[in-house]
This record gives C-alpha cells, structure tokens and sequence, in this order.
C-alpha cells in the first residue's frame, strides 16, 4: 500500500518552488531540461517525509510517482525467498528513484526504505504524462537524458565485469565518499592540515552488495584498508580518513 499524500509534519513550511526548482536542477534525469520545464514540474512536486525505516514503496506496489530526495537518505532492497535482503542503490540529497513512474504504470521492482529522516518531493506520474502532452519539448529531452544514463550505465557496468573484488569495493567506497562530500558531511580542515574524515553511513553488507561482491570478501579488503589507516569501522559507518588513498586500489 502506498503511503499517503501530505504528510509533512504540521507547522513544518515544505519548499518554495525556487528551491524545488534548483533541486530538479541536480537531477541528471532532468538535465537536459530548460528552466521554463522546470518550473512547470515544480508546480506538480509535492513534498514527503518519512521517517527512519519506513518504506516510501514496496516491491510490488503499483507505481504511480517518482521521487527526488531533498535531505536525508534511502536505499533500494530486494528479497529473495529465502529472507536475504539485497541492496540495490542508496539514495542522498539530488537524487531520484521510482522515474519509470513518469512515464508508465508499473509495479514496483524493489521496496525503497528511508535510513533516516527522510525528505523528498513527490511528481505524480500522470501529472507528468500530461505535462509531456502539452508540452512535447519536454519528453524530448527526457528521452536524450536517459539515454546518457543507459549509456553510463552500461559503460560500469562493463568497467566492472574487468575489475577485482577490491577494486570494485574501492570505487563504490570512492563513490560514496564523493556523494557525503557534496551534501557537506566532510568537516572543513585548516590549510595544511591532514585531510578531513568522511563518514559514510553503509554497512559491510551494503558495500559487498553494491560492489557485486560477498561480504566476506569485502570485509577482507576493507580490513586491509582500516590496517593502512584509510579507514575506520563501527556499527553500520564506515569513516574514511584518507579519500584519496582509495584511488589507488581502484584500476
């Protein structure tokens, strides 16, 4: 069952379309979008919020909106039948999932669930496909914006099937690290100083299953990492003290 609509807390005052604008901006989906289309989107953007755990989508349900993650973080899983939960994709600030809604009903692939407080912008996908009828330009240059993604997609994926387990787990970490330095989360540094700690909210599991690799593989390499000092470990965060020592595991 979907969750319901408006739901941000009461007395809470939800973005202005300025902002839900230069968000949209972010999007790679909607790179490719002037200003006037964004505006027009924005006027259809609804915001969420959901709190630590719950899930925004299940696999399975109906989909019918996409969304754009304004604070805070989700992550895509899939379960197998015999109970194991597989990440697919974790989600900060700038990103979005459940796009296919824009464009056609259909069920839900994975289950999205927020990791903490968790805000984003709703666009209703046949309020899209009407936006898209009255104003072909618009699908477009959604149809040339995802079809970079397709392409970038598959030139990792083809970087991948060519790489190590340690390689493959030192880029992902390296994206990450990239992903909480643009939402701010690295601490600023006086010049000359050692380079600033990055924390990172993922688990071994997380990484091992976005690398494509098992956790015990990836729990080797990453205590390969934690005695060269690039990284430190606790429950559920890894924080990594030396961002740029990762490229030299990545080939």
């Amino acid at each position: 069952m979907q969750p319901r609509w408006c739901d941000i807390p009461s007395g809470v005052v939800g973005p202005s379309s300025a902002e839900v604008v230069e968000l949209l901006e972010s999007v790679p989906v909607f790179s490719t979008l002037v200003v006037d289309d964004l505006q027009r989107i924005a006027e259809l953007a609804v915001p969420r919020s959901f709190a630590p755990g719950q899930a925004v989508f299940r696999e399975g349900d109906s989909s019918d909106t996409c969304y754009v993650v304004r604070s805070g973080h989700a992550r895509a899983v899939r379960e197998h039948g015999d109970g194991r939960t597989i990440t697919l994709a974790t989600f900060g600030p700038g990103d979005i999932f459940g796009e296919l809604a824009l464009f056609e009903d259909e069920r839900r692939s994975a289950t999205v669930e927020a990791l903490e407080e968790l805000g984003v912008v709703a666009v209703l996908g046949p309020d899209m496909r009407r936006l898209m009828v009255e104003h072909p330009q618009i699908s477009t240059r959604l149809v040339i914006a995802l079809g970079r993604r397709l392409r970038e997609s598959n030139e990792r994926l083809s970087r991948q099937s060519f790489q190590t387990v340690q390689s493959r787990v030192a880029a992902v970490l390296g994206e990450l690290v990239a992903q909480a330095v643009a939402e701010g989360a690295a601490q600023a540094v006086a010049e000359g100083a050692a380079p600033a700690d990055v924390p990172v909210v993922a688990t071994q599991a997380d990484l091992a299953q976005l690398a494509g690799s098992s956790r015990e593989s990836a729990s080797r390499f990453l205590a390969v990492l934690e005695r060269a000092g690039v990284i430190s470990q606790g429950r559920g965060r890894l924080v990594v003290h030396d961002p740029g020592a990762l490229q030299a595991y990545v080939f």
